[in-house]
């Protein structure tokens, strides 16, 4: 299934990106510095910004530089968030969903893979995913294509969700690009 992203039908879910975590993750640092460009594009084009966290108990809340971009923020213990009790009826009733997050290779696949079989699109964005290890990250990239998840970059998120050059928020836009 492959398809155009739309600012009308997203969602930006940010999968486990938590604090006890994130060190642990290869170039952790650069993925969320892309899920806070993702996260502010989606604030200015008033997409629905969710995110999951993998036994906060454990692993600490989601880092602080994305939470005051955050509209809710959702605990699991499910690899699959879809698999969580409830969790799928809290997210927006949106038909395509925009992931970002660690681990790439466990929660985010497992995500996508849950939220494909619940009749919704999936883009992984390649460059706000890790893993702890590359090759975990690379194979997660590969199985979700393979699973029919849009493998995407953030910026093509955020021009496939402007769509138009003469759209109202394109200039700030281009202002975070160029941060």
């Amino acid at each position: 299934m492959k398809f155009r992203l739309h600012q009308a039908s997203s969602v930006l879910l940010l999968v486990d990106l938590q604090g006890r975590l994130l060190p642990a993750i290869e170039n952790g640092a650069a993925i969320v510095a892309r899920a806070v460009f993702l996260a502010r594009v989606a604030r200015l084009l008033e997409i629905p910004v969710y995110a999951t966290e993998q036994n906060p108990a454990g692993l600490g809340p989601t880092d602080p530089a994305l939470v005051p971009l955050i509209d809710r923020t959702l605990s699991k213990l499910s690899f699959d968030a879809t698999q969580e009790p409830g969790l799928l009826g809290a997210l927006p009733d949106r038909t395509q969903f925009v992931l970002a997050g660690s681990e790439a290779h466990v929660c985010v696949l497992q995500t996508a893979i849950g939220l494909l079989h619940a009749g919704r699109s999936v883009a992984m964005v390649e460059d706000a995913v890790g893993s702890r290890r590359g090759h975990d990250r690379e194979a997660a990239l590969a199985r979700a294509r393979a699973a029919c998840v849009d493998v995407v970059s953030a910026e093509m998120v955020a021009f496939e969700w402007l769509g138009r050059s003469d759209h109202p928020r394109f200039r700030d836009v281009l202002q975070l690009l160029r941060e």
